[in-house]
């Protein structure tokens, strides 16, 4: 053991040096590029002073030639003096010439630092309106207390039943449930001999018979609940443009995120009620009035609680009083909004109750397990010495 720690020590103290030696490699390389840049600059001063030395040379000749022109004549003076006048003429015109050049130019760089200006100017008024776009849905879900919820919850019984009812009274006229199989209702508390009775109430497709046609029968308890329309262009074409979705997977599916900090909650307290949530809410929804700023198509309904816009086709689908409970239940919008959201939660995790109940054998069993393997280990190892 002492060794194998020798080892480990000696590995990261080589791993440290090379690190150490890596940065100050790194660090020297842009210190060579900063000395090398005065180098140049040097070479650069010397080259202008052998430049200005050429130019004394040259003009020391041309001093001596004009000294004995002058000597020579007058007339070589008057020649001269002309030239010198010529040039101090150009030199001033020059002048002149460039003053306005320099300032078009000045005035040409403040009109592109201005428009410069202007433009980025406008693009941040961009970035702002592009920053204030609307999410959705415009308001959360509301929270309601359900009996499933949490690490212990279970399916009220009759509350599904409830939202069968519903289903089948009005949801089913649009909205199909592919997934969900008529023998399942076992689960909700019915008979054989009910479930049967309830699937022969609706037809399926099958076949081909015989003459190698299709047909349709009564369902049976294997079958599962049938579209209402034949395909999904029927579908859309029927109601708006807008194909109604499945309620097999709804629930699940149309989870609104509660973003931070109830997510961290929600780890501890097993929350995953966001789909019952936002179909409560969403029934609720159609009640509220369409603020003035908002403008909707026509055949379009507002719904604040809408995961994907400000509204949707689907018009407002229940009203009070629309199906009669048989036992004693309110007929009031909020307990028709409870009952489907639970029963829609159903349909998408039937054996939710049984997986919590694995869940919680399972945390019991690691908690027991975890304390024998400590209790063993102190009994293994208490006369050894650390």
């Amino acid at each position: 053991m002492n060794n194998l720690l020798k080892g480990l020590v000696g590995v990261g103290l080589g791993l440290g040096v090379a690190t150490v030696v890596f940065a100050q490699d790194q660090t020297e390389q842009p210190a060579a590029t900063e000395q090398a840049a005065p180098a140049d600059e040097t070479a650069g001063e010397d080259t202008g002073a052998a430049s200005d030395t050429a130019a004394q040379d040259e003009t020391a000749p041309a001093t001596s030639e004009g000294e004995d022109a002058t000597a020579a004549g007058g007339e070589g003076e008057a020649v001269a003096d002309d030239e010198g006048d010529a040039a101090a003429a150009d030199a001033e015109a020059d002048a002149d010439t460039s003053v306005p050049e320099d300032g078009a130019a000045s005035a040409a760089d403040e009109e592109g630092e201005q428009d410069a200006t202007a433009e980025g100017e406008e693009e941040h008024e961009g970035e702002g309106e592009a920053s204030h776009t609307q999410h959705y849905p415009i308001k959360k879900p509301m929270h309601v207390d359900w009996s499933f919820a949490g690490p212990f919850g279970h399916y009220d019984i009759g509350q599904l039943q409830r939202g069968l009812k519903i289903y089948k009274e009005v949801c089913s006229a649009c909205h199909s449930m592919k997934r969900v199989a008529f023998r399942d209702l076992e689960e909700l508390g019915y008979s054989e001999a009910q479930v049967k009775t309830f699937a022969a109430d609706y037809e399926v497709e099958d076949g081909p018979n015989a003459d190698g046609d299709m047909f349709t029968r009564p369902a049976t308890g294997s079958d599962r609940f049938p579209s209402p329309f034949p395909n999904e262009e029927a579908a859309a074409a029927a109601n708006n443009g807008a194909a109604p979705p499945d309620f097999s997977l709804l629930a699940k599916a149309r989870a609104v995120e509660r973003g931070f900090p109830h997510f961290i909650f929600d780890i501890f307290t097993g929350y995953a009620e966001n789909g019952p949530d936002y179909i409560y809410s969403l029934l609720h929804g159609y009640d509220e009035e369409t603020p003035e700023h908002i403008e909707l198509p026509d055949g379009v309904n507002y719904n604040p609680y809408f995961i994907s816009a400000a509204g949707l086709a689907m018009a407002k689908p229940i009203f009070e009083g629309m199906v009669d409970y048989d036992d004693g239940s309110p007929q009031t919008l909020d307990q028709y909004s409870k009952d489907i959201a639970a029963f829609m939660m159903w349909a998408a995790e039937p054996k939710l109750e049984q997986r919590k109940k694995i869940g919680l054998r399972v945390m019991l069993f690691l908690v027991l397990f975890g304390a024998l393997l400590w209790l063993t280990k102190r009994k293994v190892w208490h006369s050894v010495k650390h």
